[in-house]
């Protein structure tokens, strides 16, 4: 018999996926589910921890420097200014405060070289830090007398370019040691507030004068985009007066020595 050679058979799958691709999809599949369950506890987790730094109560000391109070913009210009002062013997300092709100302060000073401040003159256009029962007086009276503490009582009125201005002097003092008087200006229309303090004068009527003059000669350099601080200060160069007409306005409604007048804030 003759016997023949036949070649060896190969597997065939034609309607089947082939055992190594069945394999590998299958180690695929496994780690893509593996990979789908860490990213889902990783979220669980997230959102557990967002849910308890939620639950936590506000730390207010660790609040953001957004909510800081007064700084020093010495990049800001000078927006007014004070024309022949009475004392060209002392050194003037001229500094702005801004604040994250929208309030800005420019607070004029003067002294004699290597000592305390004479007189100290601040304008503050206030934004939305402004609290109309905010303790201006009180921080007025801190400015006046630092390391006193003591309160400010009535010390008349004078009449100014800018009408009417509240003088005002520490509690108890009356015309004694400490000759410094006080003075605060609010108005409306403009939002607008000057206030501040003169220790220049050796008499009462001095005081008052010094203060008349301060006013009579503060000047606005620039409005920036605030016409109505521009038309405050032009209709208020319309009523300047000389300063000792200043001095001498007051009288019994006026004057300092006027008990109805008087009382402690």
């Amino acid at each position: 018999m003759q016997s023949f050679w036949a070649p060896r058979a190969i597997p065939y799958y034609p309607a089947r996926i082939h055992p190594a691709l069945n394999s590998l999809t299958d180690e695929f599949c496994g780690t893509l589910a593996r990979l789908i369950a860490y990213v889902g506890t990783l979220a669980l987790l997230a959102i557990f921890g967002i849910h308890l730094w939620d639950l936590m109560p506000a730390d207010e000391a660790n609040e953001p420097a957004a909510k800081a109070g007064w700084s020093l913009a010495s990049r800001s210009s000078p927006a007014f200014a004070v024309s022949q002062f009475d004392s060209p013997e002392k050194t003037f300092t001229y500094e702005i405060f801004r604040h994250p709100e929208g309030g800005r302060k420019d607070v004029l000073r003067w002294a004699a070289q290597g000592e305390k401040p004479a007189a100290e003159l601040e304008i503050y256009r206030p934004g939305g830090e402004f609290s109309p029962s905010g303790p201006a007086l009180a921080e007025i009276a801190g400015r006046m007398d630092p390391a006193g503490g003591r309160e400010l009582e009535m010390a008349g009125v004078i009449d100014s370019k800018f009408g009417p201005v509240t003088l005002l002097r520490v509690a108890g003092n009356g015309d004694g040691a400490r000759p410094c008087l006080g003075f605060f200006k609010r108005l409306a229309d403009p939002n607008l507030q000057i206030s501040g303090w003169s220790c220049q004068g050796e008499t009462l009527p001095a005081r008052r004068a010094a203060i008349g003059c301060i006013l009579s000669r503060l000047m606005l350099l620039t409005a920036g985009n605030e016409p109505k601080l521009a038309e405050l200060f032009a209709r208020a160069e319309l009523r300047r007066a000389s300063c000792n007409a200043t001095a001498a306005s007051g009288d019994w409604m006026t004057d300092t020595g006027n008990p109805l007048l008087r009382g402690t804030f």
